[in-house]
């Protein structure tokens, strides 16, 4: 099933989200769905908060990106095919910087669409995390993958990407952004027919 990803405005977008206790079938599905979604909307990320639930699960998946871009991964101290290990969700991850290279790159987002803007962030990062079996992993990456892993852990800690970005950076999307909101906020407070 393809879910609707939630838009700028919207509170759950601001949730810290709930530590996963339960890995079972319906968890699997959920996951399942989220990527479904991501594919639909062409999406190299999805974090849970995006499709309006506010825990500790975000998917990512970068076999298209490997294609243009260039970055190192290794899996439990392995470097598995990466096609083994995408689409890869991440439960109750947590994320540790290695080193000081800090890169600057345009990042978007499918809760802002057409809405981009440079982000300053470390180059290299450590996640751990669990699988949807429960199973506890540990992934160092850099480039373009820990960018894309600091983007969606930052949805799960409430957090969005205009937040990281400087004051003028923020300042050239800050049109666009007003009528996303505006636009978002209309929609969702819009009343229901019928009272329901």
């Amino acid at each position: 099933m393809t879910l609707r990803v939630t838009q700028y405005g919207e509170p759950v977008l601001r949730k810290k989200g709930k530590n996963i206790t339960r890995f079972d079938a319906r968890l699997v599905e959920l996951a399942n769905d989220m990527f479904k979604s991501m594919q639909v909307h062409d999406g190299i990320g999805l974090a849970a908060q995006q499709i309006g639930k506010p825990i500790r699960l975000c998917l990512v998946d970068m076999r298209v990106a490997q294609r243009q871009e260039v970055f190192n991964y290794l899996y439990d101290g392995k470097k598995p095919p990466l096609e083994l290990l995408m689409p890869m969700a991440l439960v109750n991850p947590e994320v540790d910087f290695l080193g000081k290279k800090e890169t600057n790159r345009e990042e978007g987002c499918l809760s802002f669409p057409e809405i981009y803007g440079e982000i300053v962030r470390p180059e290299t990062i450590r996640v751990k995390f669990q699988d949807l079996q429960g199973v506890g992993h540990t992934l160092e990456c850099d480039g373009l993958l820990a960018r894309v892993i600091q983007h969606e852990v930052d949805h799960l800690n409430g957090i969005l990407f205009i937040d990281r970005m400087d004051r003028k950076a923020r300042k050239k999307i800050e049109s666009p952004l007003k009528k996303l909101k505006k636009s978002t906020l209309s929609t969702f407070n819009k009343p229901k027919e019928n009272g329901l």
